[in-house]
C-alpha cells in the first residue's frame, strides 16, 4: 500500500540531515519513526484495555490485592526468598 506524507520543509530538513549523519535513507527514517511511534500506541491501548478489564473484574468480585502486598511481594524478586503472587482477597 502506496502512501504519501506531506511534512514541513523544516522537518523535511532535519529528517534528510539525520539520514545523512546515519547513513541511511530519509524514507527508512520516517519508516522506522512511525513504526516506533504504532508499536507505542498500540501498547497504550493494550495498557488501558488491560486496566479497565482489571477494574470491572474488581468492580465484579471485590477481589484486590493491597498496594503493600504488591510491593512486599516484588521485593521479594530476585532475591533467595522469592515468593509466588499472593491470593487476591475482598
Amino acid at each position: 500500500m502506496a502512501t504519501s506524507l506531506k511534512i514541513d520543509d523544516p522537518l523535511k530538513d532535519r529528517v534528510q540531515h539525520l539520514a545523512s549523519q546515519r547513513r541511511r535513507s530519509p524514507h527508512s527514517i520516517m519508516l522506522e519513526a512511525i513504526q516506533q511511534y504504532v508499536e507505542r500506541e498500540e501498547a497504550r491501548e493494550r495498557f488501558k484495555q488491560e486496566a479497565l478489564a482489571s477494574w470491572a473484574a474488581y468492580k465484579e468480585t471485590g477481589r484486590h490485592l493491597s498496594g503493600e502486598e504488591v510491593r512486599t511481594w516484588l521485593n521479594t524478586w530476585g532475591t533467595d526468598e522469592e515468593s509466588s503472587v499472593p491470593a487476591c482477597h475482598k
